[in-house]
């Protein structure tokens, strides 16, 4: 019988913070109460966080709202399409259910084109895929400097969707939907994120939503596992220590070690 290290593993969970229990209803209310205490604490405005119509968004939308009517703050939801964003209906149905102080929508497609006109390389990129990964991330920083521009304009904090099953993966754009103030969803695998959603009484369909940054315009709406050659459910399985296959293994610490700069802050120099 083959015998499993799992010390990498053991490292990881622990560097995430996934705890080893879960029960949705008090992990809730524990979330809520940290984001009110927080608020509090900072003395900001409220929150601030783009809604997108997928889970993630959705669950940490309601959170930071019920967060901000407990402390008597306000909560902006904000729409930040590029161009026309094909699933809106779930993005509105997103923000019916948040039920925010106030609704912001920018198009970040004029931005987005001028910026990645400009920087576009005189002899263009080494091909379609390299400039439609770059102008995708040139999207998702666009998003958070609305954000960010929400948010000083009201005196708030920006809530960030990150989790632990995206995180382990490097799943985010440094500086685009990977910055944030607050970070509510932090520690929770792919399925607690949905156990939440289903206790707060989000629509199903949102809860259980195929997940897709919807970044790369040469492949729309791709969905998040096919991009990581792993599935939630083999994620969420090594986040809560058991065995998964060799490959799956693999490929989740392979790519936790080569984007290791995202978790990390900037590094200067030793002394």
């Amino acid at each position: 019988m083959l015998t499993r290290d799992t010390t990498l593993q053991s490292e990881i969970i622990r560097a995430l913070g996934v705890a080893s229990t879960f029960h949705a209803d008090s992990e809730t209310e524990r979330r809520v109460a940290f984001l009110a205490e927080y608020l509090e604490a900072c003395g900001a405005a409220g929150y601030v966080l783009g809604i997108s119509g997928g889970t993630d968004s959705t669950v940490a939308g309601r959170l930071a709202q019920l967060a901000c009517e407990r402390t008597g703050k306000t909560f902006v939801a904000m729409r930040l399409p590029y161009g026309r964003q094909s699933d809106e209906d779930d993005a509105q149905a997103a923000v019916a259910f948040i039920g925010p102080t106030s609704t912001v929508v920018v198009d970040i497609k004029p931005a987005v084109d001028a910026i990645h006109s400009a920087t576009t390389p005189a002899g263009g990129f080494a091909d379609r895929a390299q400039a439609d990964f770059v102008k995708g991330n040139i999207k998702a920083r666009q998003r958070m400097v609305a954000q960010y521009a929400v948010a000083g304009r009201t005196g708030s904090l920006v809530v960030g969707t990150d989790h632990a099953a995206e995180a382990v993966m490097g799943f985010f754009t440094k500086y685009g939907d990977g910055a944030c103030d607050v970070a509510p969803l932090s520690g929770l695998t792919k399925s607690r994120v949905r156990a939440i959603g289903e206790c707060l009484g989000a629509p199903e369909h949102l809860v259980a939503k195929v997940p897709t940054a919807d970044l790369e315009e040469d492949r729309p709406g791709l969905p998040d596992e096919h991009a990581y050659g792993v599935t939630y459910a083999e994620i969420d399985a090594y986040l809560a220590g058991q065995p998964v296959s060799s490959s799956a293994q693999e490929t989740i610490e392979t790519a936790y070690l080569v984007t290791s700069h995202k978790r990390a802050l900037p590094p200067g120099p030793s002394q």
